[in-house]
């Protein structure tokens, strides 16, 4: 159906802009370079200046046993769950939040953050439906059947949209623990159409359902020392806060189902077939992953859906979340990887439907083992005992698995662009085991500390995946048209998930490019290697904030990069530097041979003056006595000048002859002779500084490159020269040659020598004569001592 448009739209932008404290805006020098003083936290006992956790640090705690339904003919989840929580904090707790993330597939229980929608100009049939008002209820969210303490006790709570406050029957102190019980229940939805991050696909053409059951029980919110509870809502975009523990969970599911889930399966000698089980075996040492379920073994299971059922146990610790997924479509294969840095022994496994096979079974789990090994390499060792990926086409991560995309066509072949993004997509999914489910960060306020840093990471896996992969995040020339967006569309990366426009480009791309760009031109690999396994050290397992990342990075690197933050993630310009002009000199051996005579008289007393209030006021004090009073050594010509007792004529006028320059003989002006002074004038007509990286080619076909950092910005940020001197003529001038900056226009990034686009000049080379170097020594003029004829 096509509709027709016959209003006019208007669209407004706005900006919206991070605070970024300047203490004088209005100047041209100093802003960029500013501390971020009172922009950051004041440190304390729980978060050091220097970036690391304090000596009084601590985070709350929650331990889970659930047991799960798996209801695929009414495509319902049954759950019941026992909770351990830890208070570890110095406060008292009277209440304590949760998450029910499966409210926000609800139409009457999400959190409600819409968009704003226009006019379409075509629809199909299933899109056309007539606007409900009131809103009715779709059926889905987490329907609670009940809530009790460990007795069995009712508990009063409160459900705010997709959180969900439990009032304790008394305080929790520090120290203690509170065990609760929340029996509930869900409609599954299907993922395809309704869209989020779990739920089920549907394969028309087998009858079969694949699910990935994500944020699927209540879970518990972090209360923090940098913010107490965060219980923002979920709206679908800004992910999780989540506290680390222990969690045993039984997932009962059709027989025939195949289950990957967070942590160790604890029974695959009662869920798995004796082959399987021993091919399994088999794979803990194997070199190449071994198909523990068969593509022959999945084909059968599809036209077989069994009545009978089976309950999979499995158990993981100090992890942030669980997530799990089933089907009988699966085929599944493993192999054993071994982490130099711990000697950490880590199944890689993958599941994956026969439409996926032709890719999967090829790439999946290698590509799994060498991210766990490169980010391994890069950040902290992996700790975990499996990393797991999923063929459910889409992309999204939780501990120890995570769902990715990546079908042939019918008959078996694929793109390029398909294949690469699939390897891309599960580097960076398992990767996020480490930024945020082991560097817990908060992905609902900062996305950019998980995905920013993840993509980072992802970038540095990929190229050792293979030189020539097509990385789109990463490398700074990929970020330049995002750069270029009018400041309206624009939001600096320190801004909270749910307010940014352009998500992707912000919250993955720009901090990534940043990271890199500080690792390959300003910092240098093995002064930012060091600091980022630093802040990956010092925050695996607990809850960063971003001036934990900014102060860690400059402690363990002695690097001050407040001016890079400010601009680069506190600020939305873009960097284009210019260059300006280049003003070309050649040697002037002429020297005029005679001296100069400069005309001068002897300075007055150099006393105040004026007789300011504090001298007023301490000459009226009787109780002071002066030094230059009491010794009277010290009262010399100077003391009686100063005072009127010594007279000088400060009127006459004396002479000073300097020696004339000396001219170069001809030895010493052939040694000189095919210099060539080149003087360059840079514009950042950008606003964002940068190191100032050029490449100059010569006459002779000859080449050399010269770094400046951003510094050379610090006394004008506007506009800054450099002057080079060579004994060849430069035949052009290439500003950030590598495109390393992310500089938006490199039209204006070139100079040519070619006769009118320089200016020409000479400039004056003498022989140097023997000067006095004695800081505050004789001047060759006379001084008032002399002109009155006195030594003292």
């Amino acid at each position: 159906m096509k509709f027709t448009i016959s209003a006019l739209s208007v669209l407004f932008f706005t900006g919206v802009f991070a605070q970024n404290i300047q203490n004088n805006p209005g100047s041209n020098h100093g802003n960029r370079f500013e501390q971020l003083g009172t922009i950051l936290p004041t440190p304390n006992v729980y978060r050091t200046a220097s970036g690391a956790p304090g000596q009084a640090y601590w985070q709350n705690r929650a331990d889970y046993d659930i047991v799960a339904y798996l209801d695929e003919d009414k495509r319902n989840l049954k759950g019941s769950e026992t909770v351990t929580y830890h208070n570890n904090s110095p406060d008292d707790l009277d209440y304590i939040w949760l998450q029910l993330d499966e409210n926000q597939q609800s139409t009457v229980k999400k959190a409600d953050y819409q968009f704003s929608s226009t006019l379409p100009k075509s629809l199909n049939d299933e899109q056309v439906k007539v606007s409900e008002l009131p809103v009715k209820d779709n059926g889905y969210g987490v329907n609670l059947e009940k809530v009790t303490d460990a007795s069995g006790n009712p508990l009063k709570y409160t459900v705010n949209k997709t959180m969900m406050r439990i009032d304790l029957p008394k305080v929790l102190k520090k120290g203690e623990k509170f065990i609760f019980k929340i029996d509930w229940n869900y409609n599954i939805p299907n993922r395809i159409k309704m869209g989020g991050r779990g739920g089920y696909e549907n394969f028309a053409e087998d009858g079969n359902d694949l699910y990935t059951i994500t944020q699927w029980f209540p879970r518990m919110c972090v209360y923090s020392d940098f913010e107490g509870w965060q219980n923002h809502q979920f709206t679908g975009r800004g992910e999780f806060a989540l506290v680390f523990g222990n969690y045993k969970v039984s997932i009962n599911v059709p027989a025939d189902h195949v289950i990957g889930g967070t942590g160790e399966c604890k029974n695959y000698e009662q869920v798995l077939s004796s082959e399987q089980l021993a091919r399994y075996k088999k794979a803990q040492t194997s070199n190449e992953p071994v198909e523990i379920v068969t593509l022959d073994e999945a084909k059968k299971a599809e036209k077989n859906h069994s009545k009978q059922r089976k309950t999979w146990v499995f158990e993981a610790k100090d992890v942030r979340d669980f997530a799990w997924t089933a089907s009988r479509k699966f085929v599944w294969d493993a192999m054993g990887v071994t982490i130099p840095e711990n000697n950490n022994k880590v199944m890689a496994m993958s599941f994956y439907p026969k439409e996926a096979y032709g890719l999967y079974r090829k790439y999946s789990t290698k590509a799994v083992a060498h991210t766990i090994k490169t980010y391994s390499e890069f950040t902290i060792p992996y700790p975990y005992p499996v990393a797991q990926s999923v063929e459910a086409s889409n992309g999204m991560e939780y501990p120890m698995i995570c769902f990715n995309f990546g079908r042939t066509e019918k008959d078996g072949t694929y793109s390029e662009g398909v294949k690469n993004g699939m390897i891309g997509v599960i580097i960076h999914e398992v990767g996020h085991n480490f930024f945020p489910m082991i560097i817990n960060s908060d992905e609902r306020q900062w996305s950019w500390m998980d995905e920013g840093l993840n993509t980072f990471t992802e970038y540095l896996t990929e190229e050792k995946w293979d030189n020539k992969f097509p990385s789109k995040r990463g490398p700074a020339w990929t970020i330049v048209d995002y750069m270029k967006l009018p400041k309206d569309q624009l939001e600096p990366i320190m801004s909270n998930s749910e307010n940014i426009i352009q998500f992707g480009p912000n919250a993955y791309a720009k901090p990534a490019t940043g990271l890199n760009i500080l690792r390959e031109t300003i910092m240098g690999r093995e002064l930012f290697d060091k600091a980022f396994k630093t802040y990956s050290k010092r925050w695996a397992f607990k809850h960063p904030e971003p001036a934990d990342f900014f102060r860690t990075m400059e402690d363990a690197s002695g690097e001050d990069l407040d001016w890079f933050w400010r601009g680069w993630f506190y600020g939305t310009d873009p960097v284009d530097i210019s260059i300006d002009k280049v003003t070309v000199a050649n040697p002037d051996f002429e020297v005029t041979a005679s001296s100069t005579e400069e005309k001068y008289k002897v300075e007055k007393p150099l006393q105040n003056e004026f007789e300011d209030i504090s001298k007023i006021r301490n000459k009226e004090d009787k109780t002071i006595n002066f030094e230059v009073e009491k010794d009277k050594d010290l009262q010399d010509f100077y003391y009686r000048y100063d005072r009127g007792q010594e007279k000088v004529d400060t009127n006459k006028e004396y002479s000073l002859k300097s020696e004339p320059n000396a001219a170069l003989d001809k030895k010493e002006q052939e040694k000189f002779k095919n210099i060539n002074a080149y003087q360059i004038d840079f514009v950042n007509k950008g606003g964002l500084v940068m190191p100032i990286i050029l490449e100059f080619t010569f006459e002779d076909g000859s080449k050399l490159r010269d770094r400046t950092s951003a510094q050379i910005w610090r006394h004008n940020e506007k506009k800054v020269s450099k002057t080079f001197y060579f004994d060849k003529k430069l035949k052009s001038i290439q500003l950030d040659p590598m495109r390393e900056t992310a500089d938006i226009n490199t039209s204006n990034n070139f100079w040519n020598n070619d006769g009118g686009s320089s200016e020409t000049s000479k400039f004056q080379v003498f022989k140097e004569k023997q000067k006095a170097t004695v800081r505050g020594g004789a001047n060759g003029k006379v001084n008032p001592m002399q002109a009155a004829g006195k030594k003292n």
